[in-house]
């Protein structure tokens, strides 16, 4: 519902009521989520036998605090004693309002001075060094981090994959922001589809689909684990583009607009009778949604469409195990299996030998969560686990596959993205 009108008086000030959703929506975290991400948080540290973990790598301040500010947080494993604290450089009322104001669950403070860090969390109740995320922030930032706790005892213990882990299981409202997400994916696609077509070039489709995800409250940026990955929101690979191989660890990159942009829309143009890939992410209040489907100008030739059929035939496959409950490895194998036994081996997910490793990827506040659909993952999706899945074959001539969102639920699969409510591939 929208805020009250707290507007201050005098242009040098400002109020929360500036932050909003579209129309005045509270688009905050809600505080029930924040509870009970840190309560699961403080029980794994306790199962793990971990005194306390320092919390300062931007998504997982966002899970955990429901904003992203310049700021650490502290917080103890159950039964420590340590409460919970959000120590903020800028801003502190941001920090609180995004918190849930008056709600907020944790204690929220002035960060202290780095000199006296390891002071500040023995006073805090911290015995030992807390765990940090050594898997995620720069080397760098932990020896310096390291350095500040020195008059601490212990040694600093990673928690970088307990945080990894406990996200892999979407809440109900999780879910409905990938759901929601999804459904703005799909307008991006209606966008290309209304101004695309013959002779368009792949950035002027790119930028239709663009202004549809900003106008739904886009933030411009599209968070991955792997460095030094990066991701363009919307990759059209018109033709021989889903052909070309770039850094990024997919089936298909397309060419990009330059050398240092080497991914997604470029300006090759649409021609008649050719593959014309789109494969779009969205990200709405932080949470991913990743979807694919083809476009052609005019009727493809029939072994194009023969492919397609292939591809969605895998994909349903591969949602049949996960739903099952079937390792992710194992929905690998049967994907690859099928593929094989349909011809496809040398052409899955990248022509030889720039073929990418998987079927299917974890998404979250993250594009490359886990688990993966790939050799490897010898564990089931989580119930709650989301996965965008993606069977894709290249060839000389282009690419085409599909792609959807889904989560696993107790009776199985379900769709979050576009299904079979945007067709598998459109004619312009």
């Amino acid at each position: 519902m929208p805020f009250p009108d707290d507007e201050p008086r005098g242009d040098m000030e400002w109020a929360t009521s500036r932050l909003t959703g579209p129309e005045g929506e509270d688009w905050r975290v809600p505080v029930s989520e924040l509870e009970d991400r840190q309560a699961r948080l403080a029980s794994r540290l306790a199962e793990l036998e971990i005194n306390s973990a320092l919390i300062d790598d931007p998504v997982e301040l966002y899970w955990l605090t429901g904003g992203r500010q310049n700021s650490s947080l502290i917080i103890g494993a159950d039964g420590s004693g340590i409460q919970t604290k959000h120590w903020v450089r800028r801003s502190l009322e941001r920090a609180r309002f995004e918190a849930g104001g008056d709600d907020c669950p944790h204690e929220i403070e002035l960060h202290p001075r780095m000199s006296s860090l390891g002071q500040e969390l023995m006073s805090s109740g911290c015995t030992e060094k807390p765990a940090l995320l050594s898997g995620k922030i720069p080397h760098d930032r932990w020896a310096f981090l390291s350095s500040k706790m020195s008059v601490m005892s212990g040694g600093s213990l990673d928690c970088t994959r307990v945080l990894y882990e406990l996200r892999e299981e979407k809440s109900e409202w999780e879910v409905a922001m990938i759901r929601e997400s999804g459904e703005v994916n799909r307008m991006m696609f209606e966008a290309v589809l209304e101004n695309g077509g013959l002779g368009k070039s792949e950035l002027e489709m790119a930028g239709a689909a663009d202004e549809v995800s900003r106008r739904a409250g886009f933030g411009g940026r599209i968070r991955m684990r792997k460095w030094p990955m990066d991701c363009d929101r919307v990759v059209i690979a018109a033709g021989r583009s889903g052909a070309v191989p770039t850094y990024f660890d997919s089936a298909v990159g397309g060419t990009g607009g330059s050398p240092i942009s080497s991914l997604g829309a470029g300006f090759s143009v649409v021609k008649e009778g050719q593959p014309v890939l789109v494969d779009i992410v969205h990200v709405h209040r932080g949470y991913v949604s990743d979807c694919t489907r083809m476009f052609s100008a005019g009727k493809l030739p029939s072994e194009w469409g023969s492919r397609l059929e292939d591809m969605g035939e895998i994909s349903s496959e591969i949602v049949r195990s996960l739903g099952r409950g079937e390792d992710c490895s194992q929905a690998w194998e049967n994907g690859v299996n099928i593929a094989s036994e349909m011809g496809h081996s040398e052409n899955l997910m990248g022509i030889m030998p720039h073929q990418a490793s998987f079927l299917g990827h974890s998404v979250g506040l993250e594009l490359d969560e886990t688990p993966v659909v790939a050799s490897g993952f010898d564990r089931p999706l989580p119930r709650g686990g989301t996965m965008a899945i993606e069977p894709k074959v290249i060839h000389p001539e282009g690419a085409i596959g599909i792609e959807d969102t889904w989560v696993r639920l107790d009776d199985g699969m379900v769709c979050l993205t576009a299904g079979d409510d945007f067709p598998m591939i459109s004619e312009w």
